[in-house]
């Protein structure tokens, strides 16, 4: 089985001389390739001089996390592609797991455990220990539901099919990628995994999360927590949740989403920092997710009919106190 490393890469020289040369040291076996999305820098011509082992694949434009991967992957030959953040630290025998759960054929896609690069007894938001949705289409996960993170004491060293996988590490089948046409490249960024994921779940592969393979994640180096990263969260989630939900559950819950939203929107306007330029990224989320309401509901596949874990995730961690997924009813 051959492995690809493809690492999208903007602007971000720094981060590749930090982090490529352990990807290097640690990967043996697989190809390693940098996907450039147009930088500005001297990115490219830094890892020819550096990394001369290290392949380049140049996009003509920066076309997002989502349209970059989809542009970079067509000219890479590989069974399965790991899609991996310039800001990942890899660690010895990352690699063998995933060789070893791709043997089951029914198993599309896989993440590793992910930690925080600077405090590293700890989960990192994007990922952590495997992913999953509450019945409204919150996203959360083992080691992280919304801010509060976990420690990791080994709790999550399983290996067990969860509902999506984080994009920070992602490995998943070349031709299971393309059969679902890749990530939608009008998320530009910001879940398009979780979109992936469910179109795959909805064909019946499955998606696993192993904590026998450990990465650290900086997070966060690549989109600051700005208005814009705001706005494509709220849109992206709306028009995935048209895409994916079960017919019966459509309306309901696009409906209390959107409810909720607006709710959301005026307790970042009163609490947050910037508030109103998140108030208005909410808006005009819903804007756009109007604009494209009948592409997205066109575009409806066969769709699964459970694909929540647990209910009402909010709720539960915002008043009722149950911060941790061990809680969680």
């Amino acid at each position: 089985m051959k492995i690809a490393i493809a690492i999208l890469n903007w602007n971000g020289k720094d981060l590749l001389a930090e982090f490529l040369p352990k990807i290097i040291e640690y990967s043996t076996g697989a190809a390693i390739y940098v996907i450039d999305n147009a930088s500005t820098d001297d990115s490219v011509s830094f890892i020819q001089k550096n990394f001369p082992q290290v392949q380049v694949i140049q996009n003509a434009e920066n076309s997002g996390f989502a349209g970059g991967y989809n542009e970079g992957l067509k000219h890479i030959d590989a069974d399965v592609y790991c899609l991996l953040n310039s800001d990942i630290e890899v660690t010895p025998h990352w690699l063998d797991p995933m060789y070893r759960l791709f043997e089951n054929e029914n198993i599309a896609a896989i993440q590793p455990k992910i930690l925080d690069y600077n405090e590293r007894n700890k989960f990192e938001y994007a990922g952590a220990g495997g992913g999953f949705l509450d019945n409204f289409g919150y996203p959360y996960c083992r080691g992280r539901v919304f801010w509060t993170l976990e420690k990791d004491t080994g709790q999550y060293d399983d290996e067990i099919q969860i509902f999506w996988a984080t994009g920070a590490c992602l490995f998943i089948r070349s031709d299971e990628f393309w059969k679902q046409e890749g990530f939608d490249a009008n998320f530009f960024a910001h879940m398009e995994e979780i979109d992936l994921c469910w179109r795959i779940n909805n064909t019946g592969k499955k998606i696993y999360y192993t904590g026998q393979s450990t990465v650290y994640h900086i997070g966060g180096a690549t989109l600051s927590n700005s208005p814009q990263k705001t706005y494509l969260n709220f849109r992206n989630s709306l028009w995935m949740l048209v895409r994916n939900l079960p017919q019966y559950k459509l309306v309901p819950v696009v409906f209390s989403r959107m409810v909720l939203d607006g709710i959301t929107a005026v307790v970042f306007w009163i609490y947050n920092e910037n508030g109103f330029g998140h108030f208005k990224a909410i808006f005009r989320a819903h804007i756009s997710f109007y604009q494209q309401l009948g592409k997205y509901y066109k575009s409806r596949r066969k769709v699964s009919t459970k694909f929540w874990k647990h209910k009402f995730v909010p709720w539960q961690y915002f008043i009722v106190g149950r911060k941790t997924v061990d809680k969680l009813a």
